[in-house]
C-alpha cells in the first residue's frame, strides 16, 4: 500500500506541474507503465475523483486563482492550463463555477486590494491538487525528532469550517469530505483564501473528537453560508507554535511533545489546537518534506 500511494502521489507531482500538457488518462497510464482501467481505478480511490475530473479540477481552481490576481487575457490563461479553445474553457468554467470566466473576474474577491488577491490565487494553486489527502496515511511511522517549539502572540483568524464529529480514524475521511467543499464554496462566491487548508480540533474525547475542517479567508463573509459550511474566528491570543516535519502517522507523536514541553515551561492549554498543512502532498510527494504547523493556545 506504502509503495503504491507514494506512486500514484510521484505521478500526482507530474500533473500537477504539467497541467498546460497532455494528462488525459493514456498519458497517464504509459507514464505509470499501468493499464487504463488499473490507474483510473487507483487514481480515483486515492483521490476520490475519476483522473479527467481530477484535473479538470485542479485546472479550473488555479485559473479561476489566475483570472482574480492579474489581468492577462482569458484565452491566455484558458491555454496554459491545457484548454483546447477559449470556447472549451468558458463552458467549462462556467459549468463548474457558476459564471463565466469574465464574469467571475469582473465580479473579483469579497474584499479588495491586489495584495489579498495574489496571496489568494497562492493559496489556491497549492492547495488545489490535493485538497482531499491531507491527513493521509501511508502507514509510515519513523522515530520522533525534536522540536523547535516556541510561543507566539497570534492575531485573529477569520475561516470557513464544516463541523463533524469522528473518531481518530475517520480524521482523513472527514478531511477529505470537509476541505473540498469548503474550498468550492470560497472560489464559487469570490472568497478571499488566506491560507493553506487546516484541522481544528474543539473537543477531544476518549472515543471520538469533533473536528473542524476548513480554511482561513482574508475577511468574514457578507453570503449566507449554506450545505454545512460554519464562519468561525479564532481569536487573537498568546500560542505555541512549531512545525511538524513527516508524514500525517507521526503527528501524535509531535502533539505529545508540545504537551511535555508546556508542563516544563509551565503553561496551560487556553482553547482548541489546530494543525495548518503547509505542504501538498500532491506536489511533494515525498511524506519526509511534508510540514504541518501545530498551534495550541495558551494562557
Amino acid at each position: 500500500m506504502l509503495v503504491r500511494t507514494r506512486e500514484l502521489l510521484r505521478l500526482l507531482a507530474v500533473v500537477n506541474s504539467r497541467l498546460g500538457e497532455d494528462v488525459s488518462l493514456p498519458a497517464l497510464a504509459e507514464r505509470a507503465h499501468r493499464s487504463r482501467f488499473d490507474l483510473h481505478r487507483r487514481l480515483r480511490r486515492l483521490t476520490g475523483q475519476t483522473p479527467k475530473a481530477y484535473t479538470t479540477r485542479v485546472r479550473l481552481a488555479r485559473a479561476a486563482g489566475d483570472l482574480v490576481a492579474g489581468d492577462r487575457r482569458v484565452s491566455a490563461i484558458a491555454f496554459e492550463y491545457g484548454f483546447g479553445s477559449h470556447e472549451v474553457f468558458t463552458r467549462t468554467f462556467t459549468r463548474h463555477l457558476g459564471r463565466s470566466p469574465r464574469s467571475y473576474r469582473a465580479r473579483g474577491l469579497h474584499v479588495g486590494g491586489r495584495h489579498i488577491a495574489v496571496v489568494h490565487a497562492s493559496a489556491v494553486s497549492s492547495a488545489a491538487p490535493c485538497i482531499s489527502l491531507y491527513r493521509i496515511s501511508i502507514l509510515e511511522r519513523k522515530t520522533a525528532v525534536p522540536l523547535e517549539i516556541s510561543v507566539r502572540d497570534l492575531p485573529a483568524v477569520h475561516a470557513l469550517v464544516i463541523r463533524r464529529r469522528v473518531t481518530r480514524d475517520e480524521i482523513a475521511a472527514a478531511l477529505g469530505e470537509s476541505l473540498p467543499k469548503v474550498f468550492d464554496y470560497a472560489q464559487r462566491h469570490g472568497l478571499a483564501i488566506a491560507g493553506p487548508p487546516f484541522a481544528r480540533y474543539p473537543e477531544v474525547g476518549m472515543g471520538s473528537l469533533v473536528i473542524e475542517g476548513g480554511i482561513t479567508i482574508a475577511a468574514p463573509s457578507s453570503a449566507a453560508l449554506d450545505d454545512g459550511i460554519e464562519a468561525l474566528v479564532i481569536p487573537a491570543g498568546r500560542a505555541v507554535v512549531t512545525v511538524h516535519r513527516g508524514s500525517y502517522d507521526s503527528l501524535s507523536e509531535s502533539y505529545e511533545q508540545i504537551e511535555k514541553w508546556m508542563r516544563e515551561q509551565g503553561l496551560s492549554a487556553a482553547g482548541a489546537p489546530w494543525e495548518t498543512y503547509l505542504t501538498d502532498p500532491g506536489e511533494r510527494p515525498d511524506p519526509a518534506t511534508w510540514e504541518t504547523e501545530i498551534v495550541q493556545p495558551v494562557r
